[in-house]
């Protein structure tokens, strides 16, 4: 048995989860891709969008290492942005914008993750002081805890536009069973809980 690279693990965590978040698009229109599916306008684009968001200012900003150097920042990312403007797309910003600055964030994050030990010390700017400084081991596990948080965001909005389900392309992760299978499955689930509400 070799002995355990704690960094190449987390890695391996926080790709998946980006894998799976991109899997959630595939085979939608456009419109599907950016339909408010909740009260509060969670959509499948803007999911991504925003943990994209979210890796280019931890791994960025945290470190040093700013995402945007030398180039302007999108007009979603400015301090005067919409506070949930990095939480859907405009028109003019097509699935291919979205999905190319996230692979972009990819490769900005883990180069400063191959670059910098799991101790180096950061500064999250955007938080309270006395909790600011922060190690990368640490930034790691919040975004993937963050990461995987949208994801399960994008399971149930995938699920509700077309009934697709599944932990990754290769692994669903779901009990065998067809449509019929599922309705009936459903079914006993709403039997229960109004028995449950009535008791």
């Amino acid at each position: 048995m070799t002995e355990p690279d704690p960094k190449a693990e987390l890695l391996r965590y926080l790709q998946e989860v980006r894998d799976a978040l991109l899997w959630k698009l595939e085979g939608l229109s456009e419109y599907d891709i950016r339909r408010p599916m909740t009260p509060t306008g969670t959509n499948l684009l803007g999911l991504v969008k925003h943990v994209a968001s979210v890796e280019m200012g931890y791994f960025g900003e945290t470190f040093g290492r700013p995402f945007f150097e030398g180039e302007p920042p999108p007009w979603w990312y400015t301090e005067d942005a919409h506070p949930n403007a990095d939480m859907w797309a405009s028109a003019d910003e097509s699935r291919e914008d979205i999905v190319g600055l996230y692979h972009r964030a990819w490769e900005h994050s883990n180069r400063t993750i191959a670059e910098l030990p799991l101790d180096a010390i950061g500064h999250v700017p955007w938080w309270p002081e006395e909790r600011r400084e922060v190690t990368l081991h640490r930034i790691l596990v919040h975004v993937i805890s963050d990461a995987q948080r949208h994801a399960g965001h994008a399971d149930i909005v995938r699920e509700l536009i077309d009934g697709t389900a599944g932990l990754l392309k290769q692994k669903d992760n779901m009990p065998p069973g067809d449509q019929a299978w599922w309705e009936t499955y459903r079914s006993g689930l709403e039997r229960v809980a109004r028995e449950a509400g009535q008791g």
